[in-house]
């Protein structure tokens, strides 16, 4: 069960229109809706107009609160593009492309899902866990990745650094 709402002919290029909707997917009605109040791009204004408008369609339709909604999908494409021009130096046009773009939205309930344990080994602790060692190998460890790689000897005083450096000379 999910609720689909459309906005079609909307006179913001649909590059620009998606630039708000890509960050909107996977996102809860709530969240999205404050994301789209403090927006600062033009697109952002009738998305928000369109999100209104698949809340209150699932409300009327499936009694569905907008708390325990999500928006699955959200698209954004290419409408119809007007064809202007505009007059260039000697004699010549340029022509100007209005785009237009149309947008479909669709909102489902977050349903929460019961996890069954996974059959099969338990690592206890921390996610890197060491595993049992058998007689005579030795045992994996992993390096934390903010451990920096040293490379050659470590310089310690000024002098060392300068005998290690010192150029030879002819």
């Amino acid at each position: 069960m999910e609720v689909t709402v459309k906005l079609k002919y909307l006179r913001i290029s649909p590059r620009k229109t998606r630039l708000i909707a890509d960050k909107l997917k996977r996102k809860t009605v709530p969240d999205a809706e404050k994301f789209l109040e403090f927006a600062r791009k033009k697109g952002a204004e009738p998305i928000l107009k369109l999100l209104k408008s698949g809340i209150a369609a699932a409300r009327q339709r499936f009694e569905w609160e907008k708390n325990n909604l999500y928006i699955s999908i959200i698209k954004v494409d290419e409408g119809p593009t007007l064809k202007r021009s505009r007059a260039r130096a000697r004699g010549r046009f340029f022509p100007i492309l209005k785009r237009s773009s149309h947008i479909t939205m669709t909102l489902k309930p977050i349903e929460i899902k019961k996890q069954k344990p996974k059959k099969g080994k338990k690592l206890v602790g921390k996610p890197f866990a060491e595993k049992t060692v058998k007689s005579g190998d030795k045992p994996k460890v992993r390096k934390s990745r903010t451990q920096k790689k040293t490379i050659g000897p470590k310089i310690k005083t000024r002098r060392e650094a300068q005998k290690t450096f010192r150029r030879k000379s002819f």
